[in-house]
């Protein structure tokens, strides 16, 4: 332990919380998509979705995605993971997940001008997506298969 010291343990708890609450709005907002393309643009109920929503985005994801990169990446330097193999698969798949976040925020934003551009099964393929990075990365991290 090079620079955390004791606060290692502590840095590495928040980066697992953080991931956790991170997942679970990435999980919880294609499913919101896919009811809230049931409504009707502009209707009293769309308008209950967009807030949700929005508030998802803002309560949530957004301060979990932001600490979950700022916890990271102290651990990163703190083990000195660059020079590992595993590491370079976990920072692919959590760079999809990152863009992931970004679509979901960016489809918020279509709902909300009442655009509805995929389909609900589309939205239930996508939402498919944090699962696999999620077994991708934990098998990277906790195996370290190379």
């Amino acid at each position: 332990m090079a620079y955390l010291g004791a606060a290692y343990l502590w840095v590495k708890a928040a980066h697992v919380i953080f991931v956790i609450f991170l997942m679970a709005g990435l999980f919880m907002m294609p499913r919101f998509f896919v009811y809230h393309q049931e409504t009707t643009p502009g209707s009293p109920e769309d308008k209950s979705w967009i807030a949700r929503e929005t508030r998802l985005l803002k309560i949530i994801l957004n301060p979990s995605l932001v600490l979950t990169w700022l916890f990271g990446l102290m651990l990163m330097v703190e083990i000195g993971a660059w020079h590992f193999g595993w590491f370079h698969l976990k920072l692919l798949f959590v760079l999809g997940l990152s863009g992931y976040h970004g679509w979901i925020a960016g489809y918020t934003k279509k709902l909300a001008r009442g655009q509805r551009p995929l389909t609900d099964r589309q939205l239930r393929m996508l939402n498919e997506v944090p699962g696999i990075a999620a077994a991708v990365i934990v098998i990277a991290v906790i195996v370290k298969p190379f």
